[in-house]
């Protein structure tokens, strides 16, 4: 068998986006690859019908879409080279486009002065749109071309410098975002008409159509974001807005409807704070008032990967339940709440549903699914039989020539309680010889290490590493009180961490206790600065877009302002020893062990200052 090495990631294909059309029968998605000489990606749509797949565009920057009818697609992307042009000139232009889903040429039919990232159909010739405004220009999009151009004029001469007069002023991904808002708009394509919906200071996290009402959450904020949600519905027929509450006392997951009712995902966060599970609650769609359906779980999918791009719908309703992603223990499985709260399983089973989308009325349902030996493919079933079979194989060739380790699982007690994890053993293991190994700790910390495929981990065991890994306390799909670490960083994780590590080297005598090494990024990389401040048992480390300071991570990082504070139960306003206790680098004096530091300079989640 041939070893994966580092450059196999080009040879990997990252699907997302499953949306099954109005038929209920035809779906499609988002494939994407990545393409070393243009440091980039290659994205195109696929077609799924009769549980057949087929190739539906090949121009290679497709990934936004939304059905305008049975056969036909909108397309929002831009193709022509004259288009590109407009792009890297510095005007906003996302031009729209119909596609054929059975054969034909996608045909351009408008432009718009926004870049949307989410569109959805309300009813014929009328759609929902998120899209990027600017809450001191937030009506760009409706400006005639010579303003647009005076206003793009003003952005290009401004571009050497920024004015952060906001918190957070730049973001993970997004860049530098002072004055940045996520709007809501009402797109009519047959006129190309836009319109805005929420109002210029509004930052819409979900949006949910119930009957001639879209419902939004959000927050109204400026210098200093919310972090609760209010809800707000507006009838498109009628241009009309009302509040359903402004009570700031839930942070809302995600707005879905039941049978026609109102539900949302949403927690108070009073126990557990920030890191709290959400239940689902019926919401009362006149005046907002929650009554209970379901209690709490971990929603969405957090299991670790690094063979995963364009992300997943975590959660969809229907008319006989509640359709959504679950994190339990180290899977993410799909599954479904009736009205009564039952939650029962559609998918279980070791790996992770990454994407789904579902049609009761034609008793269908499709997965984006990965396990610990193979990587994502789409996988079809009927929604009241859960028969899923693989639809896709666009690894089938790659698998079949590649060694891939196997995660054997080990459990070990650690402070009262007990730690899954796993080690993957290289190709051929020999007991009668000797091996290196590295201990890998995730991200989060609430997250989790589970049985799906790991490129960084495989490349390490096809050197010849023992590779072994856990979900310490603070992990996420075991509750709230396993995953409440706040204000014990550095304490039960450490130790239970410490512990697995025994156990491995117990289990495995062949390993080589004087060339053990460790390794995380992000929380792992907070972990893997402790480790080297409180240990000298590893032969070397290399930490990974760590946290080594809490106190300067408050003010800098995107979610220093509330993410330290709530997790190290401080701010430097209120026990800066505390910050300061919980910082590896309060320990860099004890330090011995090699330490090789990896970061990256766009990295605004763990900033290159740590």
């Amino acid at each position: 068998m041939e070893p994966i090495v580092i450059k196999d990631l080009y040879d990997f294909h990252f699907l997302s986006g499953l949306q099954i059309g109005p038929d209920g029968k035809t779906a499609v998605f988002v494939e994407k690859t990545a393409i070393e000489e243009d440091n980039g990606y290659r994205s195109v749509l696929h077609l799924v019908r009769d549980n057949a797949i087929r190739p539906l565009t090949d121009f290679g920057k497709e990934g936004l879409f939304t059905w305008k009818d049975e056969r036909t697609l909108y397309l929002f992307t831009v193709r022509s080279d004259k288009d590109k042009k407009r792009v890297e000139a510095g005007e906003v232009l996302t031009p729209v486009y119909q596609l054929p889903v059975d054969g034909g040429e996608a045909i351009r039919c408008g432009e718009l002065y926004v870049n949307p990232f989410q569109v959805e159909k309300i009813e014929e010739d009328c759609y929902w749109m998120l899209a990027t405004i600017r809450r001191d220009c937030p009506d760009f999009y409706s400006m005639d071309e010579e303003n647009r151009r005076k206003v793009e004029k003003q952005v290009a001469e401004d571009k050497d410098y920024e004015v952060a007069d906001e918190t957070p002023f730049w973001f993970n991904g997004r860049g530098f975002t002072s004055y940045l808002r996520t709007a809501l708009f009402i797109w009519k394509p047959s006129t190309n008409e836009l319109k805005r919906v929420s109002a210029p200071a509004m930052d819409v996290a979900d949006v949910v159509v119930l009957g001639d009402e879209l419902i939004y959450c959000g927050s109204q904020w400026t210098t200093k974001p919310i972090y609760k949600s209010d809800v707000y519905a507006y009838n498109w027929k009628a241009g009309t807005h009302r509040t359903l509450r402004e009570d700031h006392r839930f942070d809302i997951s995600a707005l879905t409807t039941f049978n026609g009712r109102l539900v949302a995902a949403m927690s108070d966060q009073e126990a557990y704070g920030l890191n709290q599970a959400p239940c689902l609650y019926w919401m009362d769609p006149q005046d907002g008032k929650e009554t209970l359906l379901s209690e709490s779980f971990s929603l969405g999918n957090s299991t670790g990967s690094d063979c995963r791009l364009g992300g997943g719908r975590a959660i969809k309703g229907g008319k006989k339940g509640v359709y959504f992603v679950q994190t339990l223990r180290n899977a993410a499985i799909l599954c479904k709440c009736d009205e009564e709260g039952t939650i029962s399983t559609l998918l279980g089973g070791e790996g992770s549903v990454d994407d789904f989308d579902i049609c009761e009325e034609t008793d269908c349902a499709l997965v984006v699914r990965m396990t610990a030996t193979t990587l994502q493919e789409v996988y079809g079933a009927s929604l009241s039989e859960h028969d899923f079979t693989k639809l896709t194989c666009f690894h089938d060739d790659y698998l079949k020539t590649h060694y891939v380790a196997a995660p054997k699982k080990l459990v070990v007690p650690s402070c009262n309680d007990v730690i899954d994890g796993w080690v993957l053993l290289p190709e051929n293991y020999d007991q009668s010889k000797k091996y290196p190994a590295i201990l890998d700790i995730h991200g989060g910390p609430k997250t989790v290490y589970g049985e799906v495929f790991y490129h960084e981990m495989q490349v390490w065991a096809s050197k010849g590493y023992v590779v072994f890994f856990c979900n310490p306390m603070g992990s996420d799909g075991r509750g709230d009180e396993f995953a409440d670490i706040r204000g014990k960083y550095g304490t039960n994780d450490y130790q239970n961490i410490m512990d697995f590590t025994d156990a491995v080297l117990e289990t495995y005598p062949e390993i080589d206790v004087h060339r053990v090494c460790v390794t995380g990024g992000s929380y792992g990389g907070f972990m893997t600065n402790w480790i080297v401040g409180h240990t000298n048992r590893f032969v070397c480390g290399a930490t990974q877009r760590s946290i080594s300071n809490w106190i300067s991570f408050q003010g800098v990082s995107d979610i220093g302002e509330w993410f330290g504070s709530d997790q190290q139960a401080a701010s430097f306003q209120t026990d800066l020893d505390k910050l300061w206790w919980h910082s590896p680098l309060r320990y860099v004096g004890q330090a011995e062990t090699p330490l090789l530091f990896i970061h990256s300079d766009e990295d605004y989640r763990c900033p290159l200052e740590q």
